[in-house]
């Protein structure tokens, strides 16, 4: 039994705070504390991936309809996840640094693949399935230089920001959020606030933290909207604006 606890402890912490922790009964060792605090967000940050975009997938499925949401900036979004998770995995992170991003990946995939279905797109959807998963195969094989993959990890950061500010735009124009999911975009907030700590703690690599501080930042703009259209229904600017165009047309 103490074998099993002690081999549970090792999953959370290295043998040093293990020692701190159960034998020395050090529980004020800052550095232990923040790895195993870094550890365990990072371990919840997966599990809640697991349905992170569950809601947003859904929200199309019984809408039969992907508006309000912007492709291209779904496209780019999963570019950015898809970039960042290989560039982790053939570097030898550990995966509770990044994990999430596995998860992330295929939802973004199946929401891109609704959307362009339901917007009558039906052959390009199954293309735009099988090439992704030709470039998947491409990145993560071995075939891609690590050179190459730290280029297309640093390229993240510009396509973070217009993937996420596309959609923004694109909020703007109709004047609510569309089939966004509040729980959706809430929980990528959140997630990319903490996994700035854990990439510290994690990696240190300079490159993955900003990703997430930039990401971090694009994140909230969409939650700001969120906020400040709730519950206004999608195209309601642009209804606003036939309105108000009809009204000057009578009173000419």
């Amino acid at each position: 039994m103490t074998d099993l606890i002690r081999q549970g402890a090792l999953f959370l912490m290295s043998e040093k705070c293990y020692d701190n922790y159960f034998l020395e009964h050090n529980f004020l060792d800052v550095p232990c504390f923040k790895a195993l605090l870094s550890k365990g967000l990072g371990l919840g940050i997966i599990a809640g991936s697991v349905l992170v975009k569950v809601p947003q997938v859904l929200k199309i499925l019984n809408s039969k309809s992907g508006e309000g949401i912007n492709i291209v900036g779904v496209m780019l979004d999963l570019l950015a996840i898809s970039f960042h998770l290989s560039y982790n995995f053939m570097h030898g992170y550990p995966f509770s640094a990044w994990g999430d991003s596995t998860f992330l990946a295929f939802q973004t995939v199946t929401i891109a693949v609704l959307v362009l279905f339901f917007n009558g797109r039906k052959a390009q959807s199954g293309l735009f399935l099988v090439g992704y998963v030709v470039l998947m195969y491409v990145l993560n094989s071995g075939l891609t230089p690590m050179s190459v993959l730290f280029t297309i990890q640093s390229c993240n950061i510009p396509i973070l920001l217009v993937g996420k500010l596309s959609q923004a735009y694109t909020n703007y124009q109709a004047g609510s959020t569309g089939q966004l999911s509040a729980a959706t975009v809430i929980m990528l907030f959140a997630g990319s606030v903490a996994r700035i700590f854990t990439s510290i703690q994690e990696t240190g690599d300079f490159m993955i933290i900003l990703t997430f501080i930039v990401s971090t930042f694009a994140n909230s703009v969409i939650v700001g909207q969120l906020i400040y259209y709730w519950n206004k229904p999608a195209g309601a600017k642009v209804k606003d604006s036939k309105t108000k165009k009809t009204k000057t047309k009578k009173d000419d």
